[in-house]
């Protein structure tokens, strides 16, 4: 079962699509993508989880949501949609699933306390920008002198050759005046409104069950996972050895695997 569609916000429409017949006694998997300014394009691996409903949106600015040249691009802006889009798809109960921006914006989402979060899922995410760009300078550094961004992507973005349909479409989709607007000009350089933000003091307020993922080769290094993992309290922690940052279309197979099992775990324990 699939259904798209478009929630109001802001005046504007943020597109959503939800897949999947929920067993029951399961909850929905809500789904927060990355950039800013990408798409869920790349969530497709994750869309078709048995016995669950999974609901995933494209951030406005992007994707195949409204791209308007008025708004004012802000942590909170997305913090709001994130809650607009719970609210009128009826999603009261869900698990949360972030990666890489859009685990920033679960962890901001999560310390409001919102109720209805069942589970915290952080993939491949950060918990301060200032630890972020100081490891991916040192990643983008090994690489040798005259390193391009291609060859960045390709050694901790997505290590598949070629890239798959799934890592196209996103970038395809993506708005780059959202990302300078909100990251900057470049992975290892933040000096859009996400500059100095650092949710480290603040982890420990985080009470629900969590789980962090990152990949063997991912932009998101093992100093940068830890730091989330021994701030949350019971937080588990999975590596994928042969992928970098999106081991959900990378190692699609045990990724699922893994999810699936946390997933039915928290569920069990309700």
């Amino acid at each position: 079962m699939s259904d798209e569609g478009v929630v109001d916000f802001c005046g504007h429409r943020t597109w959503y699509r939800a897949t999947g017949e929920p067993a029951p006694g399961t909850l929905p998997l809500l789904c927060l993508h990355g950039g800013p300014g990408s798409s869920s394009a790349y969530f497709a691996p994750l869309e078709n989880l048995p016995g669950r409903q999974i609901v995933l949106y494209d951030q406005l600015g992007c994707g195949n949501s409204d791209r308007p040249e008025d708004v004012e691009w802000s942590l909170e802006l997305f913090v709001d949609e994130v809650g607009a889009v719970r609210k009128q798809l009826g999603l009261d109960r869900i698990h949360l699933l972030g990666q890489s921006w859009g685990g920033i914006l679960a962890q901001e989402y999560v310390l409001g306390r919102p109720g209805g979060i069942c589970s915290l899922v952080l993939s491949s995410t950060l918990s301060s920008t200032a630890q972020w760009t100081r490891q991916t300078a040192e990643l983008f550094a090994a690489l040798g002198p005259g390193a391009t961004q291609e060859e960045y992507d390709a050694s901790h973005m997505c290590r598949l050759e070629p890239p798959p349909p799934e890592f196209d479409q996103w970038k395809e989709k993506r708005n780059r005046a959202v990302y300078e607007a909100m990251w900057g000009p470049n992975e290892w350089t933040c000096t859009g409104v996400l500059a100095g933000w650092d949710a480290r003091d603040r982890l420990g307020e985080i009470d629900v069950p969590s789980l962090v993922l990152r990949g063997g080769y991912d932009a998101c290094t093992e100093a940068i996972a830890l730091t989330i993992v021994r701030g949350i309290a019971g937080a588990e922690y999975a590596v994928f050895e042969h992928s970098a940052h999106i081991p959900f279309v990378e190692e699609p197979e045990r990724y699922r695997s893994v999810l699936v099992d946390f997933l039915e775990r928290v569920e069990a324990a309700l």
